[in-house]
């Protein structure tokens, strides 16, 4: 019976309905959001409003996403299209950071020449935007800590929420100074930790891209469960990636002594179960051999001598 990499979760269908819900709702407070900015003009308001319109394309970008994941596997793309998802995340954080070197440019060019803002419509938006922004955040949370694509988007939703305290922060100084240089100087403090929040999602999904060990998971500890299981005397050539945003997959070499078919079926299924408990990676590919180490994989853990470790015999 052939694998099955790509199953169609109840779980990708409650995010496509949350993604195409805060897609609207997103394109929509924009415009208000857009509106208000040029009317008090105010760059936070401004800022925060394309913001919210790169949280749409952020948002649709996952939704293409999703939608691509759930297609099956064909004879040219065997894992399906898994790690489109991952792909969406990057550009999604690297779209965030692009857009907030325009935010920091054109806040420099205020503090040379600040403008007069209305602060009571910077206030009344930029309070409907925090309920609005934390809002979905807290939505797609549940989705967020199993997929980094959604997580990509929830980061522009929760960017645009810390943005929108800001503009408050930048309303209430403004009102009590009389100074409207709050104005560019807390955009540039927003642009600062969204750059920041945003490079960790970059850094993450490069490593997934370029096929790297997904966070969270030490290959190391994995190869020594792996020699520990029963009738395995050694573990080598071990990889660890991802097929998509929460599918890893593991493949490797056991080393096994002069045992029968059965009992390396046995040894197979166990070491697949164990993979699946404590680490949750279902897709694995696992070679039993009789060989020992090679001299030039760092990844080998040899068999132990026999004076120092009693192996429980198979049955």
């Amino acid at each position: 019976m052939a694998h099955v990499h790509h199953p169609i979760s109840e779980r990708r269908v409650r995010t496509t309905r949350k993604l195409l819900a805060s897609t609207i709702a997103t394109l929509l407070f924009f415009g208000l959001e857009l509106g208000a900015g040029i009317f008090a003009n105010a760059l936070s308001l401004i800022s925060d409003a394309f913001h919210n319109i790169t949280d749409a394309v952020a948002l649709i970008l996952a939704l293409i996403a999703v939608r691509l994941s759930r297609r099956r596997p064909t004879s040219t793309k065997s894992f399906g299209y898994q790690k489109a998802g991952v792909l969406a995340a990057f550009v999604n954080a690297a779209m965030l950071i692009v857009l907030t070197a325009f935010v920091v440019i054109e806040a420099l060019e205020r503090l040379k020449d600040p403008q007069s803002v209305e602060t009571f419509w910077m206030f009344v938006v930029a309070s409907i935007g925090v309920v609005y922004n934390f809002g979905v955040t807290l939505w797609l949370r549940r989705e967020g800590k199993f997929d980094i694509n959604v997580r990509g988007a929830m980061l522009h939703m929760f960017a645009d929420g810390v943005s929108s305290v800001g503009v408050i922060v930048a309303a209430i100084l403004i009102r009590t100074t009389g100074r409207t240089i709050w104005d560019p100087i807390v955009s540039m403090m927003i642009a600062a930790l969204i750059v920041w929040s945003a490079l960790g999602i970059l850094r993450e999904t490069m490593n997934l891209l370029i096929e790297g060990t997904p966070t969270g998971i030490d290959p190391n500890r994995i190869a020594e469960d792996l020699a520990g299981q029963r009738g395995v005397f050694g573990v080598h050539h071990l990889h660890v990636w991802a097929l998509g945003p929460s599918a890893p997959a593991l493949s490797c070499h056991l080393q096994l002594g002069d045992v029968s078919l059965r009992t390396g079926g046995d040894v197979l299924r166990e070491a697949k179960e164990m993979l699946a408990e404590r680490y949750d990676i279902r897709h694995t590919t696992i070679q039993l051999e009789v060989a020992g180490c090679p001299e030039d994989d760092p990844t080998c853990i040899p068999p132990p001598a026999p004076a120092e470790v009693a192996r429980e015999p198979l049955d």
